[in-house]
């Protein structure tokens, strides 16, 4: 089963769930991640940021993904096996291993943020390590996806709004499959 059956298979198996653990959100797994990208897409972000913003919480939908209310579930890293080997590449990979560390940065940045931030969100904060540390930061900004990252964890907190209009699954999907096209076609020499 390539990438995108494996996608498709994982939304329609679990994407009616409820998003967030027992703090749920008002919209199911799916409208979160469908919401999402749209609003990546309304910012005209790239392709592969737009595919990152879909997929950010899959680890939380796949088998073994699902929160403990105790726990750190580290859902930002469960999808990245499987997303690597279909071939997606650290513009997509890298947002959505850091989106929590985003978290954690505006937090310990911006005081606005904090108070913004869910039920859901604010309990899962306190599991993944709260606010980062003058260290942290550093290291994180350090990184080349950091300020992707961070604009996947604003449409993030913006992505839970019962009853959005979004296109199908369908839509981003095919989107997906015209990133990973581009990403296997040879790259086109140009003529001066």
């Amino acid at each position: 089963m390539d990438l995108i059956a494996k996608i498709e298979a994982v939304f329609h198996r679990r994407g009616h769930l409820q998003y967030g653990d027992e703090r749920r959100e008002p919209v199911t797994a799916l409208e979160h991640a469908l919401q999402c990208a749209q609003l990546a897409e309304w910012a005209h972000a790239e392709h592969s940021l737009v595919v990152a913003a879909l997929l950010h919480d899959i680890g939380q939908l796949m088998d073994g993904g699902s929160a403990a209310p105790l726990r750190d579930d580290e859902h930002e890293l469960t999808a990245l096996p499987l997303l690597r080997a279909g071939g997606l590449g650290p513009d997509v990979v890298e947002p959505i291993r850091l989106h929590v560390a985003a978290k954690r940065y505006l937090v310990s940045t911006d005081p606005a943020y904090g108070p913004s931030l869910s039920d859901a969100s604010r309990h899962s904060l306190a599991l993944q390590g709260g606010p980062m540390n003058a260290e942290e930061r550093l290291l994180f900004m350090a990184h080349p996806q950091a300020s992707a990252s961070l604009q996947l964890r604003r449409w993030d907190d913006l992505a839970k709004r019962p009853g959005m209009r979004t296109p199908p699954l369908a839509y981003y999907l095919a989107l997906l499959e015209e990133l990973l096209r581009d990403q296997r076609a040879p790259e086109r020499v140009r003529i001066a």
